[in-house]
């Protein structure tokens, strides 16, 4: 999410990108995690529990998002490039290209 969505707003943004991808990719991991760790336990109203889980994550990015543009500007720098990941197949299930 976050390379397709650096390649939709031309490498602005970065505050959009890395909550917007947290927000997709975290929403999904939850999802996954507690339906598996929990299910079986027994446990009441598990949306309940997936919704907290995901507004801590996401509030953790917000608060680290000013600290990934110091670490994002240092490595720019650093290494004199900016990477676009233009052409390059990110789907997560495919086995074979």
């Amino acid at each position: 999410v976050l390379s397709r969505m650096k390649l939709l707003t031309n490498g602005r943004w970065l505050w959009m990108r890395t909550i917007g991808s947290t927000l997709v990719g975290e929403g999904l991991d939850t999802i996954l995690f507690v339906t598996i760790a929990f299910t079986a336990t027994g446990i009441p109203d598990l949306h309940v529990l997936m919704f907290q889980t995901w507004v801590f994550k996401c509030g953790f990015e917000v608060v680290a998002t000013p600290f990934t543009y110091i670490v994002v500007g240092l490595l720019k720098r650093a290494e004199g490039i900016d990477a676009y990941d233009r052409g390059v197949n990110v789907n997560p299930v495919a086995v074979w290209e």
